[in-house]
């Protein structure tokens, strides 16, 4: 594993920046003098005090739309600010511990970029792939241009990007669109930029496939870990514990190889509240996601019980990507339990950092429960999860232990040692062996 060692303790804050500072969409956009970046420096206490150790951005440079259409990647969206406010929010962040993730569109760029804007003129047209006599786009999306990452120039260029902003005070790269682009290319850029900036962390987008060997042939740090994702919320949905347990199988092949980025909500995909059939069981996703291995990622509003649902449509991100006003603003009651149990079970992560490489194991699995052990070494934990309208009742010997003592849950015991216990109906518990 390459990845630097402050990544061990690393839990993100992932926001979608135009959408959350109101720039994308909006009927009139905002210019430079709007400075609407600061407006997250309002949200740093907030994400420190939730427990975050970083934020994860995403775009933040010129671009035509919403973002992920770049036209400069060394100038700030101009929707968003300037250079001066990037600086800023950098600065503010890193005072109060927190790191910056950048997300780098490098498969494509929109159709303003000005070497296609030549390129269509007549002029050098080798910085873009050509299929059938055309220029290619990404995913049959007219606005989004591919790139030749067969090109040198294009490899220079985005070397040259990416140490830019880690020069700027960025700590490492989320990588859109990885999966599109050859691991060689990768192969070639993260060795370069690596050897001047040891200490940055890359995370590669990469949607289904073969995981492990796209980071052993691209060189990333880890890749977005979509199969757990998926696993999760379908699991809780289908009363399907077994689905959970194969896919914390599969996780525990890939933590031989790295640490995923693992999530249950980002800016691409319907909102775990919504997700979900039954609201209760947020918690119990989010228990999934800060008890298993991997580099967790909480989505911005998720921690609140943002609902949101992702369309297949123009606009279809919009609901999943809205704008945010002062932290804890409208915010009901639900939102207000499900956020205390964020800063709980962060918490607990927290003071738990071998949970970033540990393996699970099954203790106990029905359609309706499911007790697996994170363990890495002599540490561990229990976990114990139940989707049905019965408790669930646990004999720690019968699985294996002595005792243990309660370290959260839902209706659950103060904390004390036991040996017998029930996981409430639509519960769930969290305990370290003794």
């Amino acid at each position: 594993m390459s990845e630097p060692d402050w990544v061990t303790h690393a839990i993100w804050w992932h926001l979608y920046p135009l959408g959350f500072v109101g720039a994308y969409p909006a009927d009139q956009a905002p210019g430079p003098d709007d400075h609407r970046l600061r407006r997250i420096l309002d949200w740093l206490d907030y994400v420190r005090d939730l427990g975050a150790s970083g934020i994860a951005f995403g775009p933040v440079f010129a671009s035509q739309t919403h973002g992920y259409d770049t036209i400069d990647h060394y100038r700030i969206d101009p929707r968003l600010g300037d250079d001066g406010d990037f600086d800023k929010l950098v600065a503010a962040a890193h005072d109060r511990g927190l790191r910056i993730l950048l997300d780098g569109v490098f498969n494509h760029v929109g159709t303003d970029f000005p070497r296609y804007q030549e390129a269509l003129a007549g002029g050098d047209s080798s910085w873009f792939r050509a299929r059938r006599g055309e220029f290619a786009t990404f995913e049959g999306h007219g606005g989004l241009i591919a790139l030749n990452h067969r090109n040198p120039e294009v490899v220079d260029y985005v070397v040259e990007v990416m140490c830019h902003w880690l020069r700027r005070g960025a700590d490492g790269w989320r990588l859109d669109a990885a999966y599109a682009v050859p691991d060689r290319f990768w192969a070639e850029v993260l060795p370069r930029v690596r050897d001047r900036h040891p200490q940055a962390w890359f995370v590669g987008e990469v949607i289904h496939g073969d995981y492990v060997a796209r980071v052993a042939e691209s060189g990333f740090d880890s890749v977005t870990q979509y199969e757990l994702w998926k696993a999760i919320w379908s699991s809780l949905n289908d009363a399907n514990m077994h689905e959970l347990d194969w896919a914390l199988k599969r996780h525990n092949e890939f933590l031989e190889a790295f640490v995923p980025m693992t999530f249950i909500g980002n800016h691409d995909v319907t909102r775990i509240a919504s997700q979900l059939t039954e609201p209760d069981h947020v918690e119990h996703a989010l228990v999934v996601l800060l008890t298993t291995g991997g580099t967790p990622s909480i989505y911005a509003g998720d921690e609140v019980a943002y609902r949101g649902v992702k369309e297949e449509r123009f606009g279809g991100d919009d609901e999943v990507r809205p704008e945010f006003g002062s932290p804890l603003d409208g915010v009901g009651e639900h939102g207000h339990q499900v956020l205390a149990a964020h800063r709980h079970l962060i918490g607990l992560r927290r003071r738990h950092p071998w949970l970033h490489t540990a393996r699970t194991a099954p203790l106990q699995v029905t359609n309706t429960g499911y007790v697996y052990t994170s363990r890495n070494g002599d540490d561990a934990l229990i976990v114990a999860l139940n989707v049905a309208d019965e408790p669930l009742p646990m004999s720690l010997p019968e699985l294996g232990f002595g005792a243990a003592e309660v370290l959260a849950g839902s209706g659950a015991p103060p904390p004390e040692t036991i040996t017998e216990t029930a996981v409430p109906p639509h519960g769930w518990l969290v305990l370290a062996p003794r």
